[in-house]
């Protein structure tokens, strides 16, 4: 019997190392360590009912498991094979238990592919890899194919890039071979950056070694004998096992000289981000390795031709990498009948916001944004109702109740007026504002500006200022009319990806929430009364009963009126803080 602990940052976050501490003293106690193993894996995915335990090999799935809940699955499970009933996944719809996590909804419409190990290995134990087929992908391409096959067998699979373009991997992979050099590299780009995701950081926390795997064979097929992984300082679990995996890899002899036995060399460094937003591009992300400011750079020449300190090098994130061994195991074909025409595979997305069961999930290519919020999702929280899903990030679009039956793929978002991303998905309800929603990832992108090029530097602070002024209850029909000029010279006069998406938010919510926007501007009223300074609170008097709560509440004195008598906010004073709405017991203060 195993007791698979999760081991990510979720998860640790709300002490699961306390609960893998806490059965292991209990199995030492009941005299059970050799024939039970307790092993912290990687993230499981459903975040929102962490910490999770797994029992295997019947797969029952234990959610918001405490430390000292550890007694009693030993003590239950354990010795005397019940469930412990209190711990398993209650389904939201049917009300009814669900014991194994194949049944549950959040999981019956996946595919693992990146994701595959994650919550079924120990990440720091590179045999747990190994007996999974690990590296014996890498061990096919050396031994049996030749770097030119390998580049077919990518090229073939229809693999896209997943760090938001889907650039064809095989292709890319194809261009930097063809650059003759003394000395090519392979990077892996692991600095996300979007707000809500953490995909890249759940695969490296839960299965570093396929990402190993993937740049090796990568380096084998375009004639690199280096790699460079490009993480954030941020990310501390995933450095950490990540230079565990890299430790364990150089002493099986999977890493450095002659590997499997031939003359096939190659190695991998880390090196740190800073957290720079902009660093997830590619000329970016190659500078600040070289110890420059990470601003991008014109292209062409392009990484694949003149990258790392003026050599050939192939860029691919985290999650593309992972796809890599699977794709070279079970064939090209295995892999192009998953997905839609021209979007093969899978997809992870960091499913975030107002949804039940927030989570890392993998779908294939075509799901729709329905399955996604609605089955897998578990619906909106709170029986609210849905109004939009931004993805792709702050490079991204909101998308609406009009585009739930979209299929997704790299063709489809970008046809809705948004974009794959790196696979953030954000998911909001009727209480958000679509206007401040924009000015949110706005506000993000120009932080997050290198300030090379004028339009990102200047223009977005522009577009920022102008949403801010709408928010007050300051704006004018001309400033939308503003908004919508100033984001396309923006979008067709920026340096890179960053300053060329950034308009993509305020641009999807004036084209699918246009009323929000004139509500702001012709009404000064905010119709998801989200916006401070376009609140009003009154009181109805009908229902007030002079208790004096919201009166003794506010901090400014702006509530008079006698005990047992109707009161009445003065709006001059009033600072929209909403104390006295949170104070009232009755539901006599409205907010209008």
């Amino acid at each position: 019997m195993h007791l698979l602990v999760c081991g990510g940052t979720g998860c640790r976050a709300s002490e699961s190392n306390l609960i893998l501490e806490s059965l292991k003293r209990e199995l030492e106690e009941k005299g059970l360590s050799s024939e039970v193993q307790v092993i912290m894996t990687g993230c499981f995915g459903f975040c929102e009912k962490g910490p999770v335990v797994k029992v295997m090999p019947d797969n029952t799935f234990y959610v918001h498991v405490k430390p000292e809940d550890a007694g009693i699955i030993v003590a239950e499970h354990v010795i005397k094979g019940r469930p412990v009933q209190r711990l398993l996944y209650v389904d939201p719809k049917s009300k009814e238990q669900v014991p194994d996590s194949k049944h549950m909804g959040f999981y019956r419409k996946q595919i693992r592919i990146a994701l595959r190990n994650c919550g079924f290995i120990n990440p720091e134990n590179i045999d747990e890899y190994i007996a999974r087929d690990g590296y014996a992908s890498l061990g096919k391409c050396i031994s049996e194919l030749t770097p030119a096959d390998v580049i077919d067998i990518i090229k073939k699979s229809g693999l896209r890039g997943r760090g938001g373009a889907g650039f064809p991997t095989g292709l890319k992979w194809e261009i930097a071979s063809k650059n003759k050099a003394d000395q090519k590299y392979v990077v892996c780009n692991a600095d996300e950056g979007d707000p809500g995701a953490f995909m890249d950081r759940s695969v490296l926390e839960g299965d570093p070694h396929s990402v190993l795997e993937a740049m090796t064979i990568c380096g084998y097929a375009i004639g690199a004998s280096k790699g460079l992984i490009y993480i954030r300082a941020e990310y501390p679990l995933a450095i950490h096992r990540l230079k565990i995996a890299l430790k364990q890899s150089k002493e099986y002899g999977l890493l450095g000289k002659n590997i499997f036995g031939t003359d096939f060399n190659f190695d991998i460094e880390l090196r740190y981000g800073a957290g720079a937003f902009v660093c997830g591009e590619e000329t970016a992300l190659i500078s600040s390795m070289e110890g420059r400011r990470g601003e991008p750079t014109n292209k062409p020449p392009f990484p694949a031709e003149k990258g790392f300190f003026g050599k050939p090098s192939n860029v691919n994130n985290v999650e593309t990498f992972a796809n890599i061994p699977v794709i070279i195991s079970k064939g090209w074909e295995w892999f192009s009948s998953i997905g839609t025409e021209k979007s093969k595979g899978t997809k992870v997305f960091a499913l975030a916001g107002k949804i039940n069961n927030v989570g890392l999930i993998e779908v294939p290519m075509g799901t729709t944004l329905r399955e996604i919020i609605f089955e897998i999702g578990g619906g909106i929280k709170n029986g609210k109702k849905f109004k939009a899903v931004q993805t792709g990030g702050p490079s991204g679009g909101c998308l609406t109740e009009k585009h739930l039956d979209t299929p997704i793929d790299f063709d489809n978002l970008v046809a809705a007026g948004s974009m794959m991303g790196s696979g953030g998905m954000i998911v909001m309800d009727e209480d958000d504002c679509m206007v401040s929603i924009a000015k949110f990832f706005l506000a993000f992108t120009v932080e997050e500006s290198c300030g090379k090029c004028a339009p990102c530097r200047v223009g977005n602070k522009r577009l920022l200022e102008l949403l801010t002024h709408i928010t007050k209850g300051n704006g004018t029909m001309a400033d939308i009319d503003r908004l919508k000029n100033m984001c396309n010279v923006i979008k067709d006069t920026s340096l890179c990806g960053l300053g060329q998406t950034s308009p993509n938010p305020v641009l999807s919510t004036i084209n699918n929430f246009m009323d929000e926007y004139v509500a702001h501007v012709t009404e000064k009223r905010c119709p998801a009364g989200s916006c401070r300074e376009l609140m009003k609170y009154s009181i109805i008097v009908d229902k007030c009963v002079g208790c004096t709560a919201c009166a003794r509440g506010c901090p400014v004195n702006a509530i008079s009126g006698e005990r047992k008598g109707p009161h009445f906010i003065d709006q001059e004073k009033c600072i929209k803080c909403g104390a006295c709405f949170e104070k009232c017991k009755f539901g006599a203060v409205l907010i209008k």
